[in-house]
């Protein structure tokens, strides 16, 4: 199968999404979230993104980023999950998931999906898609009700963890 290319050179926004290896929910704990969260936030201020929107579920995670230009996604990302990665594993050794993971089998499915976002129509199309995802999921009822995501800012003007671009 060939290999998909992303590009990355126009600057347009980015949905990207990755998910838990074999769709584990090692994202089911609330502090392997935050771990998530912490390393979005700290990547987005190393390469100066600006987060549009996210949402952390507890097997995968969908994000909304842009950057000022060309060429950050690919490093952005592989910290991203390279950092969270080594964090959540190290919490999971405490835990009972650590009899389900070998020790080198890794957190995340390899790679990750982008699409480029480049109109404000289709922000607004995936932005609506991340916070519906826990309603969906039947996680919670309304997308505000659920803590890591970006839908609370956008409704609400609440703090979500991490600065959303528009602030």
């Amino acid at each position: 199968m060939p290999k998909r290319k992303i590009f990355d050179e126009d600057c347009s926004g980015h949905f990207v999404s990755f998910a838990c290896y074999k769709r584990r929910k090692l994202l089911f704990f609330e502090k392997t979230k935050y771990m998530v969260l912490e390393y979005l936030r700290s990547e987005a201020t190393k390469h100066n993104a600006k987060v549009i929107g996210f949402v952390i579920m507890p097997d995968h995670v969908h994000a909304l980023v842009w950057f000022e230009g060309p060429g950050h996604l690919s490093s952005f990302m592989r910290g991203w999950k390279r950092n969270s990665s080594y964090q959540i594993k190290e919490f999971l050794k405490d835990t009972n998931y650590a009899k389900e993971l070998g020790e080198r089998e890794p957190v995340w499915q390899a790679g990750y999906y982008d699409f480029n976002v480049t109109s404000t129509k289709k922000m607004n199309e995936k932005l609506d898609y991340i916070h519906n995802n826990p309603v969906v999921e039947k996680l919670v009822k309304d997308p505000c009700d659920w803590e890591f995501s970006s839908a609370a800012w956008y409704e609400k003007g609440k703090s979500v963890g991490v600065k959303i671009g528009f602030e």
